[in-house]
């Protein structure tokens, strides 16, 4: 599980995200939703620290993973951010082959065996649902994929480190419908094996995709809970104005 605890994010004087407290089921699909600037993003950077590079950004509170507090002073975090994968609203490929994409990962950490990286590349490409429409080009460049390819690969590669956790800011907002479905149901398989967290601004998908859900409001976590419950049922008036599209 993945646990906040009291976090609050300011942007100079800005203050983001207010006082969070937030349990992230293990092995799960969470779907943080909410009106554009709420503080979505931010609350979904905060967990893997990429907002640390960010000018003018100062963080309170805890995020605790593995009994780990990765806001420690001590916290190593690059091996944070090994433990999850980030898929981002536009795939971003490295600019080399799509073998070499997914091979990327495993080879910073040691890995030099052709034969070993090659499986390495084909069991990925396969969990992302990519293998059968690339597997006699791997050695085309990345660039050459359309874009729905282009974020399946970048889901294959972040799969590679051997993340716990996959992380998407929005990750079907730049694809067309077949591919955001086929994205979709990728996560929904990987979440056997995987803790899920995903934020988007569309609620046909949250009701597809979600077991857990996090409404944020002005940078409050206004209403969380099982994805069910809380479509059903919300207990804020918030929740329930912006689920009726009464606040958008």
């Amino acid at each position: 599980m993945l646990n906040v605890s009291g976090i609050d994010v300011f942007y100079g004087d800005l203050q983001v995200l207010k006082d969070i407290d937030l349990d992230i089921p293990a092995k799960k699909i969470t779907v943080i939703i909410g009106p554009s600037g709420c503080g979505k993003t931010t609350l979904l950077k905060s967990l893997n620290r990429l907002l640390d590079d960010s000018e003018g950004v100062r963080i309170r509170g805890r995020v605790v993973l593995d009994g780990e507090d990765i806001y420690a002073p001590r916290t190593e975090v690059t091996r944070i951010r090994k433990k999850m994968g980030l898929l981002s609203q536009k795939p971003q490929v490295l600019p080399m082959s799509i073998r070499d994409n997914v091979a990327y990962g495993p080879r910073i950490h040691g890995l030099r065996s052709r034969r070993e990286l090659d499986k390495v590349v084909g069991h990925y490409l396969k969990l992302a649902g990519l293998w059968e429409e690339v597997k006699d080009r791997l050695d085309d460049p990345a660039s050459t994929l359309s874009v729905g390819q282009q974020q399946r690969l970048c889901l294959a590669r972040g799969l590679a480190v051997e993340p716990e956790i996959i992380l998407g800011d929005e990750p079907t907002s730049a694809l067309d419908p077949a591919s955001s479905q086929n994205v979709e149901r990728r996560l929904m398989e990987l979440k056997r094996d995987y803790t899920v967290v995903v934020v988007t601004h569309i609620l046909r998908q949250a009701r597809r995709i979600a077991d857990y859900l996090a409404f944020l409001y002005l940078g409050e976590l206004v209403e969380h809970g099982p994805a069910a419950e809380v479509f059903s049922d919300p207990k804020d008036p918030r929740t329930r104005a912006y689920l009726t599209g009464e606040i958008s």
